[in-house]
């Protein structure tokens, strides 16, 4: 019946634990991999935010500097200078050697006519009245055109820089490689199906694709009125979903485009998704195996405390009938010593009868001066058993009285010389001589010094040796005593608890686990500490630490 209450008990343990286990796991489970979905996809945005950004300012900047070399150019040269082509050349070569990305220069006058020209085609004496891009220079000042083919048959665009030299006004225009500026935008493409393009007003495409459209072609799936910043959206293009960064440039009416695929930057999203799904299910496993495991050993453990109870109910009666045997012990001590007393007294007086009579002529009078110095010898030795079984009972409340410890410590000793011996176990001592007096309770000290020599002497059980040291510290104003044994020695899970009440490595009935625990009590009370270090094979070190007070003087 028994059994079956604990099985019962265990099944509830393991059942409410796993109730109360798995909702926060799944809970926490589904959280995490919204938040890192959430975070991860943010920072997938950003990401693509700043890029198109970064990317964008490069190609302003490209712009502005262009622009403001064929500004300074204009303005710092005549038309009469730059209409000399052997002028021109030097200037472009120059202009070449610091920034490869002109495939032309050339000068072109108010009717349109091309007056001086440097690059490869054969352009010069052509007539632009009629281009759009005339038109819009003369009109603004400064512009840079869409790609276009013009006379050269080939994509290309221009920026071109208006100046009015007196009456007089002419047309400084370059071409842009456009290689540079495909590489330049291409930079920002990353991964295997990135890609990166621009895009003018009308949705025509400035630079070539990297998937799918040619250059000059028009892509009508992004309708996007000029905005300002950058936007980053998940989008269908051309049939294809993905993450699309679209931003205007500053100079000019160009919308640049990245397009990054979500499965590919998304694919660490997907790993965290089987990870956490793998993850939970392995949560899972261990926390049900946990579970059985913890549930069995709580239950496991209840049963070994229900058994230590039983055992200390009769350890506890055990040390109720030893306290009992002391209070008898002190009062049979007591009672003996009015007899011994009374012997004693007999024996002084069979002394002097042995002094002052004639016996001394008798036969057998060596044998009767034998037999009263033995006699003498026991009762002494009976009282000496007597008054330490008084000390040893007293009460445990201190008292303050002068202490010589290293006679304290022979005094003890005497009580287990017999059991040493008989057990071939040699006690060696080794006192410091200028030992200082210290006021304190000799019969507690007494308890604590007799618990850890009989402890040394169960731990060795025959054949060892007990050193018992004595030393003085000046410095910390206390005595050190040393008791060591060479015994087996304790081990360093059992260590920490030595000094734990009812805590015994000892057989069941053979010790009360009380001896330490109170000697480590009473040095606590009289304002010292004990310390116990230990190796297994080799032995075990108690060192009391007791400190040195002396009477107050009134």
């Amino acid at each position: 019946m028994e059994d079956k209450g604990y099985r019962k008990l265990q099944w509830k343990i393991v059942g409410t634990t796993l109730g109360f286990s798995l909702i926060p796991l799944v809970a926490l489970g589904l959280s995490m991999y919204y938040l890192f979905s959430f975070s991860y996809t943010s920072k997938i945005m950003d990401t693509l935010r700043s890029k198109a950004e970064n990317r964008r300012v490069a190609m302003d900047l490209f712009f502005d500097e262009r622009v403001s070399q064929l500004t300074t150019l204009a303005y710092t040269h005549s038309l009469d200078q730059l209409k000399d082509e052997n002028y021109l050349n030097s200037v472009f070569t120059l202009m070449q050697a610091r920034s490869k990305s002109y495939v032309d220069l050339g000068v072109i006058d108010r009717s349109g006519n091309h007056v001086a020209y440097v690059g490869p085609y054969e352009l010069k004496g052509l007539n632009y009245h009629d281009e759009e891009w005339f038109h819009e220079v003369m009109l603004r000042g400064i512009y840079i055109s869409d790609v276009y083919t013009g006379f050269r048959k080939l994509p290309h665009f221009i920026i071109a820089v208006m100046r009015r030299e007196g009456d007089n006004t002419w047309i400084l225009r370059a071409t842009i490689d456009t290689d540079l500026f495909d590489s330049m935008v291409k930079a920002a493409q990353s991964g295997k199906k990135g890609d990166a393009y621009v895009l003018n007003d009308d949705n025509v495409l400035q630079t070539k694709p990297r998937y799918g459209g040619e250059l000059l072609s028009k892509i009508d799936d992004f309708q996007m009125a000029r905005f300002v910043g950058t936007h980053v959206e998940d989008m269908i293009i051309g049939g294809e979903r993905g993450i699309f960064a679209t931003t205007w440039l500053r100079n000019k009416d160009w919308m640049l485009v990245i397009k990054e695929d979500p499965r590919e930057q998304l694919l660490p999203l997907e790993h965290a998704r089987f990870l956490v799904v793998g993850l939970g299910l392995l949560g899972l496993i261990l926390i049900i195996v946990g579970t059985l495991f913890v549930a069995r050993a709580m239950v496991a453990q209840l049963m070994e405390s229900e058994r230590e109870k039983a055992i200390l109910d009769s350890n506890l009666m055990q040390s109720s009938k030893m306290a009992a045997l002391g209070k008898l012990a002190a009062g049979i001590a007591h009672e003996v010593n009015n007899p011994l007393a009374v012997i004693k007294e007999k024996v002084g007086w069979m002394k002097d009868l042995l002094g002052e009579e004639d016996i001394s002529k008798s036969e057998n009078f060596e044998e009767f001066e034998d037999a009263v110095k033995k006699i003498d010898h026991h009762v002494d030795r009976a009282k000496k058993v007597t008054h330490r079984l008084l000390g040893f009972a007293r009460r445990m409340e201190p008292v303050q009285e002068k202490v010589d410890v290293n006679k304290l410590l022979d005094g003890t000793l005497d009580f287990l010389r017999n059991e040493a011996h008989y057990r071939n176990i040699e006690i060696q001592t080794n006192y410091f001589e200028g030992l200082p007096e210290t006021v304190s309770d000799s019969a507690q000290l007494q308890q604590v010094f007799l618990n850890i020599f009989n402890n040394a002497i169960d731990a060795i059980g025959k054949d060892g040796v007990i050193s018992v040291t004595t030393s003085y510290n000046s410095r910390d104003k206390d005595m050190v005593v040393i008791v060591a044994d060479n015994g087996p020695g304790i081990p360093n899970d059992v260590l920490n608890r030595i000094f734990d009440p009812f805590f015994t490595t000892k057989e069941v009935g053979t010790g009360t686990g009380l001896g330490l625990s109170i000697s480590y009590s009473i040095m606590e009370k009289l304002g010292g500490r004990i310390l116990v270090a230990s190796e297994v094979g080799k032995g075990t070190t108690f060192s009391l630490y007791i400190p040195i007070v002396h009477h107050e003087k009134a």
